[in-house]
C-alpha cells in the first residue's frame, strides 16, 4: 500500500467474491483494462487486481458470499471510460443493471452484475474521451 493510501483512503482494499476465478478474472481485466494477476499462497488460489499506487482488490473464490441483491456495493473506477466498460460487461458475460447515469458533481456511474453474480457500481469522473 502507499503512502497516500495509508494517510488519505479510507477503502484501502477489497475482496470480491466470485464462483469461477479465470472466468471473473477474465470479465475484470476486459471492464477495468487492467491486469488480474492469479496467485496462490497456502494452496488457495486468488486473483489480485493491479493497483500500483491506488487502492487494491483482490478475487476470491467464495461463492456462498456472492449476494447480488445485498451487502455493500463497491464502486470500481473505470476512469474516462465507462462506456467502454459498459459495452466489455456485456461482451464478456455480466448484466448492466443501471445503465451510466449522473451522481451529480461526483461524476458518473453504472451497476452491474458480474459474471459471479456481484452486484457492482462502475465510476468514472467524466464521460469517455472521444
Amino acid at each position: 500500500m502507499g503512502n497516500f493510501n495509508r494517510e488519505k483512503n479510507r477503502l484501502v482494499w477489497f475482496d470480491l467474491p466470485v464462483e469461477d476465478l479465470d472466468r471473473a478474472a477474465e470479465f475484470y481485466r476486459h471492464v477495468l483494462a487492467v491486469g488480474v494477476a492469479i496467485e496462490e499462497f497456502n494452496g488457495t488460489r486468488f486473483g489480485v487486481i493491479d493497483h500500483e499506487d491506488g487502492n487494491g482488490g483482490c478475487l476470491v473464490i467464495q461463492s456462498e458470499e456472492i449476494t447480488p441483491a445485498k451487502g455493500p456495493l463497491i464502486y470500481l473506477n473505470v476512469h474516462g471510460r465507462i462506456n467502454d466498460a459498459i459495452e466489455c460487461v456485456a461482451n464478456y458475460g455480466g448484466e448492466v443493471l443501471e445503465e451510466v447515469h449522473s451522481i451529480g458533481p461526483h461524476g458518473l456511474r453504472a451497476i452491474i452484475l458480474d459474471t459471479e453474480g456481484n452486484r457492482v457500481a462502475l465510476h468514472s469522473d467524466h464521460v469517455d474521451d472521444a
